[in-house]
């Protein structure tokens, strides 16, 4: 297995060339799936971890996200970045403190977003500034290079805005961010847009509207899926047990998987 430094060297590395899909996954099964299907690195979903706990996203603690980021470190040879949400507390030095945690559980990388979960709203731009400052701050305090990502979240918080959200990310790169990231860009227009304002490396979220191709052209550097996998494999065995309960037809029962190879 190589080194939390050496992920950590290429993790980096692939901010610096081609565009790259980063998937998701929920549980430390498909961590080592994806890493056998080629994938060259992996990022947590909240969304799709908070489901393996029988919570809605939102829900999970730092000490709970700490064991996952583990969980997943330890399944794979992959460098794993980690959705700390709101960094687990309004504060500054609360999302300092969730980088630090997550390092500490083997991630090599990390983002915090700018939407506080408790009370329900974006934080101002300038406490928004001081938290991405102090994230950077403890991210620079490691031995290794952990690549941290701002997250501006006004297009999943029903604030379209897109001039804030670009303010917003042009903030968190002077604050310091490695990677800049609105979850919700819903068109090549408004990646490309986004992109142009900004110096470095963009993740986009992808969907069903977008292609590969689209995020590439518009300067789009990583591409992460967020909890869709998770709710691609839920939605197949939510049908395949309506089948098998309406029908009495176990035909669905016939997919083929590969465990041996993805899990050697």
């Amino acid at each position: 297995m190589p080194s939390q430094s050496d992920k950590a060297d290429a993790f980096r590395a692939l901010h610096e060339g081609d565009p790259f899909v980063i998937p998701n996954p929920w549980d430390a099964g498909s961590a080592r799936v994806f890493e056998a299907l080629g994938f060259q690195a992996l990022a947590t979903t909240s969304s799709g971890f908070a489901f393996t706990l029988v919570r809605i996203d939102g829900s999970v603690t730092l000490d709970e996200i700490v064991e996952h980021t583990g969980a997943l470190d330890a399944a794979s040879g992959l460098p794993v970045s980690v959705d700390l949400e709101n960094g687990y507390g309004p504060e500054p030095e609360q999302a300092a403190g969730a980088i630090s945690a997550a390092a500490g559980a083997g991630a090599v990388g990390g983002s915090i977003e700018d939407w506080d979960r408790d009370d329900g709203e974006l934080y101002s731009l300038d406490h928004a500034v001081e938290r991405v400052a102090a994230a950077v701050e403890a991210a620079g305090a490691l031995d290794f290079p952990f690549t941290l990502t701002a997250r501006a979240e006004n297009h999943i918080r029903d604030n379209p805005d897109l001039e804030d959200t670009i303010a917003r990310l042009q903030a968190y790169e002077e604050a310091g961010a490695d990677v800049l990231y609105a979850p919700g860009l819903r068109n090549a227009e408004d990646v490309r847009t986004v992109c142009a304002a900004v110096s470095r490396p963009v993740n986009v979220l992808a969907h069903p509207g977008l292609s590969m191709r689209e995020v590439v052209e518009a300067g789009g550097q990583r591409v992460s899926v967020g909890g869709g996998l998770t709710w691609v494999g839920l939605a197949a065995t939510v049908a395949a047990a309506e089948r098998i309960r309406d029908d009495g037809d176990f035909s669905v029962l016939g997919a083929q998987v590969h465990l041996k190879d993805w899990l050697a």
